[in-house]
């Protein structure tokens, strides 16, 4: 091997872990960001916590909107796009709403098998061909979520149903995303904070309660972390392939369990562990088969 092709495989290396690390750091954030959500909507109404949050994030990116400005003017397919703001909007109320009432850890376990949600929608939906394999890793994955949610008339309870729903409109906003490859990054992700801005402006004055100093601050610093996450994930997916990184996003459902625990005391049950386990193990191979038939996976990240 030559010494060039020896720098080329370093620096290669080099980027992959830098990826990894990057993707490693996001999901931590967007992980710490949910924590301090649901430490908020214990006292702040959902509404607040969407207005504020988001306040926070269009104050980090407005450099970045104003520089990019033009894109703004020349969107592809406009109703599309409000369509993906809309399910964009839903889906981060639902969760935080949901963990209102749940443990973290069962709300994001809902919310892990929107990969699953996704390859079964774009078969009856888009029309897309779906072999044997992962129609098989579909239902493995369904059944994942059924024992996470241990239906029968006193387990199924409508925050549950929320959370469920949440993710379903988070499967249906990946698909949009897949179709909308054109738009800018800042594009799609400021308009999704702009519809939780607008969202929660609306809901703001019910239930309002006045936020002290570290409340305050606390709305803010949930904001700049969903913020820096979502640059995070951006980047990871520029310096490594998706198929290097995108695993990884499974962690998300560690740190939702450590912070459950610390924070609150939540030990998950054993109907949660096996049911995430089982939806992860799915939704890795789904992903792993998309790879190989060289189709792109939309990102699996928490609510922005």
């Amino acid at each position: 091997m030559t010494l060039f092709a020896k720098l080329s495989a370093y620096d290669d290396r080099s980027a992959r872990l830098a990826g990894i690390a990057l993707m490693l750091l996001s999901i931590f954030m967007f992980s710490f960001g949910d924590a301090m959500g649901k430490f908020l909507v214990a006292t702040y109404s959902v509404g607040q916590l969407l207005w504020l949050r988001a306040c926070a994030a269009l104050v980090v990116l407005l450099p970045i909107i104003w520089k990019q400005r033009a894109e703004f003017f020349r969107l592809e397919r406009p109703w599309l796009q409000l369509l993906r703001v809309t399910l964009s909007t839903v889906e981060v109320a639902a969760f935080f709403l949901a963990t209102v009432y749940l443990p973290l850890a069962d709300v994001i376990t809902y919310y892990l098998a929107g990969p699953i949600f996704v390859t079964a929608l774009s078969g009856l939906l888009l029309g897309e061909e779906i072999g044997w394999r992962r129609w098989s890793a579909i239902l493995v994955g369904f059944c994942g979520v059924l024992i996470a949610l241990r239906p029968s008339a006193q387990t199924v309870s409508w925050p549950a149903m929320i959370a469920l729903g949440g993710s379903l409109s988070f499967a249906v906003l990946m698909l949009i995303t897949r179709s909308l490859r054109a738009t800018p990054d800042i594009v799609l992700a400021s308009s999704q904070f702009g519809g939780t801005f607008l969202l929660g402006a609306v809901l703001s004055p019910f239930g309002c309660v006045t936020p002290d100093a570290g409340s305050l601050a606390i709305f803010f610093v949930a904001g700049i972390t969903s913020v820096v996450a979502l640059l995070c994930v951006n980047r990871s997916l520029k310096l490594a392939p998706a198929s290097v990184v995108v695993p990884y996003q499974y962690s998300m459902i560690v740190w939702a369990v450590i912070f459950g625990f610390v924070v609150w005391g939540d030990v998950p049950s054993w109907a949660t562990i096996v049911g995430a386990a089982i939806i992860i193990a799915a939704g890795l191979y789904i992903f792993l088969r998309e790879q190989k038939l060289g189709r792109e996976e939309p990102v699996v990240s928490p609510p922005v």
